[in-house]
């Protein structure tokens, strides 16, 4: 069973950094992409980050690009989000995600991502 934990979360101000951890189990973790995504109250889940089995590839959409990272541990089964320059707009729950195998192209879509953690909330104070 896939278990994914997240953490790091919690309170900003505006300008200020923050790095989201998620530790993955019960899966052979450097087959797959992994992915960050954030959802805000009243909006749909979207992708903020995701990365290939190796690391080597990373995507982002242009609202994060240049202020967030996604890296990977695979020998620890870890995945980060470091979160730079943060907005109010960043703010939303933040959930790790597993993908497909990665086989040379990177999916963003959630409908994608078939496992789950709990989420962390972020909340970036103006």
């Amino acid at each position: 069973q896939v278990r994914l934990v997240e953490s790091g979360g919690g309170l900003v101000q505006a300008g200020g950094s923050l790095t989201l951890s998620c530790a993955a189990s019960g899966l052979t973790f450097n087959r797959y992409i992994m992915g960050w995504f954030r959802q805000a109250p009243g909006k749909e889940r979207e992708y903020v980050a995701t990365i290939s089995s190796t690391g080597s590839t990373t995507a982002y959409p242009d609202s994060v690009k240049g202020r967030f990272t996604i890296s990977r541990d695979n020998a620890k089964n870890t995945i980060d989000l470091q979160m730079r320059s943060l907005k109010s707009e960043d703010t939303a729950v933040y959930y790790c995600a597993r993908g497909p195998r990665y086989v040379g192209t990177l999916f963003h879509s959630p409908q994608n991502f078939d496992d789950w953690g709990q989420g962390t909330q972020v909340t970036v104070s103006s």
